[in-house]
């Protein structure tokens, strides 16, 4: 199983593809597929049956997965940044390598 470094909650920014430079905050996680959900960011129309959620049915517009290589984590300040691990005492902790803060 891979590790991803990027966890439900966290705000990003999307580096490439489509919706470049739009950020959000990280809705779900698949691991299994590499793949995230933004808030905002890759939404696609879903034509919806009706049903008795929704008895009139119609078009749905909601966030598709997109692909975690394409997003990038941003700092406290609002710019991109890779991520890091360190042991602070006996906790492993996330930290940015751009400005070295804790996550």
């Amino acid at each position: 199983m891979t590790k991803l470094k990027i966890k439900t909650g966290d705000t990003v920014k999307v580096i490439a593809g489509d919706h470049k430079g739009l950020e959000g905050k990280v809705l779900k996680v698949e691991i299994a597929k590499n793949k995230a959900i933004v808030e905002g960011v890759n939404m696609v129309k879903k034509h919806t049956k009706p049903s008795a959620q929704s008895p009139q049915g119609g078009i749905v517009e909601k966030e598709a997965f997109i692909n975690i290589s394409n997003l990038s984590l941003l700092t406290s300040k609002g710019e991109t940044t890779r991520v890091g691990y360190k042991m602070e005492g006996d906790k492993k902790v996330r930290f940015s390598k751009k400005s070295n803060e804790v996550i």
